[in-house]
């Protein structure tokens, strides 16, 4: 770790060209796929994500889609610093923030922040890039629908994937093959949305300004209904947020009865990363709709 943390200073050091020493080394903890640690210098803290490199590109994608979402100056962003290399080691820097407690209005804030960020549009779905949503490979070929982007680039590759992997049978593949020709009149019409694409209660903090914070993005421009979606399926957000956020960008009529439609695609993320507990779940919504 000492020299994997010494290279880390000299790649500081060069990126703001001067002389940066690490003075401590914290692990935090967060994730499941990742270490992380706090790292304090003689020019203040960093974040440092740490991974034994099996996946060789994701911090690269990572500080991609943090960049992507900085430069829309709607929603506070950890600062990505640096990605690079070291032996086994892959590394991403970011901004370190400090947490703090939420003010009254902070779900205000944070759904009109959103809600801004979801009106930065694109001409298609997808994204100039693949990328990871965990440690699962995203696949982003641009579609000039949500149905297509949907059923071809999110649904029937995971699909496809756990039952590859013996996770699913054959009858649940044709199960989704069905419903995926049903997308069109499930999905109403919608620009595509610069969206976070994996909002979860893990995946954004308060600062000690109380302001939100997102992170550990999975970004990409599609139906900024994913990302509600997501924010409804482990716990949810308070419910004023979902009132916020349609006073600020009224969401498309029956958006509710689409809910659990747009959580097949994490489903299927967790079926594939931890396994058949959750196939009961991914069943239950390919056969709901």
């Amino acid at each position: 770790m000492n020299h994997l943390l010494d290279h880390i200073a000299q790649q500081l050091s060069a990126y703001f060209n001067q002389s940066i020493k690490i003075i401590n080394c914290k692990e935090v903890f967060g994730g499941d796929i990742n270490k992380t640690f706090h790292l304090q210098t003689n020019m203040g803290s960093f974040f440092l994500k740490l991974n034994n490199g099996t996946l060789n590109d994701i911090f690269e994608k990572e500080f991609t889609g943090l960049q992507l979402l900085l430069q829309t100056k709607t929603i506070q962003i950890p600062e990505p610093v640096l990605y690079g290399r070291f032996e086994n080691k892959i590394f991403l820097i970011t901004e370190f923030i400090k947490e703090g407690n939420q003010p009254k209005n902070f779900w205000q804030i944070f759904a009109y922040q959103l809600a801004a960020l979801h009106k930065h549009s694109n001409d298609q779905f997808g994204l100039s890039i693949d990328n990871y949503i965990g440690s699962v490979h995203q696949q982003n070929n641009f579609c000039k629908t949500w149905s297509e982007f949907y059923a071809t680039q999110r649904i029937m590759p995971l699909i496809q994937l756990a039952f590859n992997q013996d996770k699913c049978s054959k009858q649940d593949v044709q199960l989704a093959e069905k419903l995926r020709g049903r997308f069109e009149i499930l999905f109403p019409q919608e620009y595509p949305a610069l969206i976070h694409g994996d909002l979860w209660s893990g995946n954004f903090m308060c600062t000690e300004n109380g302001q939100p914070v997102i992170y550990d993005p999975a970004v990409y421009y599609g139906n900024r209904e994913m990302d509600i979606a997501m924010s409804l399926l482990f716990g949810g957000f308070d419910k004023s947020f979902y009132d916020h956020y349609n006073e600020a960008f009224l969401l498309q009529p029956q958006w509710k009865e689409r809910v659990k439609l747009c959580q097949l695609y994490p489903l299927l993320v967790h079926l594939i990363l931890f396994g058949r507990h959750y196939y009961g779940s991914v069943m239950d919504v390919i056969k709901r709709y």
